[in-house]
Parts: C-alpha cells; sequence; structure tokens
C-alpha cells in the first residue's frame, strides 16, 4: 500500500465509527455523543467521501466496499437529520389567525451558573414578553437578579441550586397542581403541573433538565434516557393537553428523543423547520439542538425562534403557540412504538432506579 491507500484506507474507517457506534444500543457517554453532531459527522463524511473518490485506485475490492460503506454512512447521517431541514414536510402546522386568549408562549434558557449578563436575559424577557419562562442552571443569585420579573410573572416555582441543576419558572398564565419531582436523581429536579389559558382551556406541563451523558457527569446515559422516556409514558395525549419543555440534552434525532415523541405522541415544531440549534454558543461549526419544546397535537404554530446570546454556553429557545383542537385532524401524531422499543423503553426506565414511578 502506497501512501495515498493508507490515508485513504484510515480516514475511511475513522469516518464509519460514528455511524456504527450511532446504530449500537450501548449507552457509554463517548458512544452516545456520536448522536449529537450528526450535522458536522455528515459534511465530514462527504469530505473523505470526495477525497476518496479522487485518490482511490479501486484496483483493490477493498477500495470499493470502503466507499460504498462510506455512502452509505452517509445516507445514513442524512436520513436522520433530514426531518430537521426545510425540505421535509411540516409536523406542526402553521398558525396566522389573532386570538390571543388561545396563545401560549415559552422561553426556555440554560443561563450557565457562572454567566453575570443577567441583563441580558431579562431585555429579551421584556422584549419577547413570553407567557413562560423557564431557566435552567440558576441559583440563588440568579434568583435574587431575577426578581425584577415578578411584577409581570407573579406565578413562580423556584428551585435554586449549585449543582448547575437549578430551574426556575415564572409564568403570566396560572399555575396549578405544580410539584417539584426528582425523578431519577435526588439532586436533579423537574416541574411537572398545569397552566391555565386566557381562554381557561387547561394544559399539563414538564419541564425538564435530564443529567447529560458525559465524561464529567455521567459516564452513561441511562438516567438522561429514563428521565425523557418516564415523562413520554405518563403523557396521556388524548386526555390532556401537554407542552414538554426545557434542555433535554440530548437531539432531536436521537433514538432515544424519537422513541420519547412515539410514547408521548407528542409533535416536534422544528421538523420541516431547521436545526434551531442551542449549543453551544461559542463556536459556530459545533452546534446542535439541545433546547426542546414539544405539544399534543391540539396546538399549531405562531413563532419559532433561537434567541440572541445572552452570555450563556445555551441560545435562548423562543415558541408560540395556539390551541387550536380542529388541528387534530389535520396534524399526524408520531407512529407509534414498536413491541421492542416498549420493551427497551421500560428497560431503560427500570435501569434508571426512578425515584417516583409516575410523573
Amino acid at each position: 500500500m502506497d501512501f495515498s491507500e493508507i490515508v485513504f484506507a484510515f480516514l475511511s474507517v475513522l469516518m464509519l465509527i460514528p455511524t456504527l457506534a450511532s446504530l449500537t444500543k450501548f449507552d457509554e457517554w463517548w458512544v452516545r455523543a456520536f448522536d449529537f453532531p450528526r450535522i458536522q459527522i455528515s459534511f465530514l463524511i462527504l469530505v473523505v467521501l470526495i477525497i476518496t473518490i479522487l485518490i482511490a485506485s479501486y484496483e483493490n475490492v477493498w477500495q470499493i466496499i470502503l466507499t460504498c460503506l462510506l455512502g452509505l454512512s452517509l445516507v445514513y447521517q442524512i436520513i436522520k437529520i433530514f426531518p430537521y431541514t426545510i425540505l421535509s414536510r411540516k409536523q406542526v402546522l402553521s398558525f396566522h389567525g389573532d386570538d390571543p386568549t388561545a396563545i401560549i408562549s415559552i422561553l426556555v434558557s440554560n443561563v450557565l451558573t457562572t454567566n453575570t449578563r443577567y441583563d441580558k436575559l431579562i431585555n429579551l424577557v421584556n422584549k419577547k414578553a413570553p407567557d413562560i419562562l423557564l431557566t435552567l442552571e440558576t441559583d440563588k443569585t440568579w434568583e435574587e437578579e431575577l426578581k425584577v420579573l415578578e411584577k409581570k410573572y407573579p406565578y413562580t416555582v423556584k428551585i435554586p441550586l449549585d449543582n448547575l441543576y437549578g430551574m426556575h419558572l415564572y409564568s403570566r398564565l396560572k399555575l396549578e397542581q405544580v410539584k417539584v419531582k426528582y425523578l431519577i436523581k435526588e439532586d436533579i429536579p423537574s416541574i411537572h403541573g398545569y397552566l391555565r389559558l386566557n381562554n381557561n382551556e387547561r394544559v399539563k406541563f414538564h419541564a425538564l433538565h435530564p443529567q447529560p451523558p458525559s465524561p464529567t457527569e455521567d459516564p452513561t446515559s441511562t438516567n438522561r434516557d429514563a428521565e425523557l422516556l418516564l415523562v413520554g409514558k405518563d403523557v396521556k395525549k388524548d386526555q390532556e393537553s401537554v407542552v414538554v419543555f426545557g434542555d433535554l440534552n440530548d437531539v432531536a434525532w436521537s433514538r432515544t428523543t424519537r422513541l420519547f415523541q412515539k410514547l408521548s405522541g407528542l409533535l416536534d415544531p422544528r421538523i420541516g423547520r431547521g436545526f434551531y440549534n442551542t449549543f453551544h454558543a461559542d463556536y459556530r461549526l459545533l452546534r446542535w439542538p439541545l433546547d426542546h419544546v414539544f405539544h399534543t397535537n391540539d396546538f399549531t404554530l405562531i413563532e419559532l425562534s433561537r434567541g440572541p446570546n445572552i452570555g450563556s454556553d445555551h441560545f435562548p429557545m423562543f415558541i408560540k403557540l395556539n390551541y387550536e383542537p380542529r388541528a387534530e385532524i389535520l396534524q399526524e401524531e408520531p407512529e407509534e412504538p414498536t413491541e421492542d422499543e416498549k420493551e427497551w423503553a421500560k428497560e431503560k426506565i427500570e435501569s434508571g432506579n426512578p425515584t417516583e414511578t409516575e410523573v
């Protein structure tokens, strides 16, 4: 083998690793990490594929096999991210009417605990005027700084923590039956309850921030997956309107998030509209969507946007929805999970050793 063939073989095998890892169900953090940068991986595979076509002699069968495998790997990655491009069919219909009593707007912002640009978030809240503000990684200092918002947001749920999992919920809409729960780990909270729209309709909500798989936080994705799937399993889509929002520490196209959608029947307004990458705010070429809002099919979309940089490693996520029960006959829910998927979800939830079996 000459040098070019060695380079060809090395790059080809290297670019096959992310796809092979994604095909497995192993939950080690370094395996699941390949679920995140599918956009970047697709670009790199394409570059390597072009290079190999240009430098390979194809005199040996292994060169043909590697090139074909690269092509299949690229197709696999594109299939995963394609639904989140503007070329795909929209899962959630757009709404262009004007009924303020049926509208709910939500701003989700992982503020980064060490970030001191409190003014940037406050200015954004004043500009967008969301009905619901969820802040993540907020500690007691952030709580004090955000007190200026409480005149406009009389309903609050405050969980200041110094472990990067503090949560604060501010609402202009009436909150009912609110519970703070620690579904999987005793130091990672989530907020659950109901909110009352201005037309008196009641909507159940789940505000989440599960722990990510990483070498510094959790060596596996088991706890994150268990929390998401536990909430997904709990959603009673045929009985009540539901919104789920937060920093889920998972990308929209992962096996876990897609199964979460199947279990819950919730819709993703990103589908057919774009990636809306919210992390990492400081690295333009290394971004993927971690902050999400999912909802039942009795909502249509008025606005979906990524907010400006507020000094955090996450961009804020803003959504405005219209409650429209008639949309249920027009908006298709995700397909039902297979028996194998249900069994996998059950195993994941049990592996997470949930402290509460109901959300």
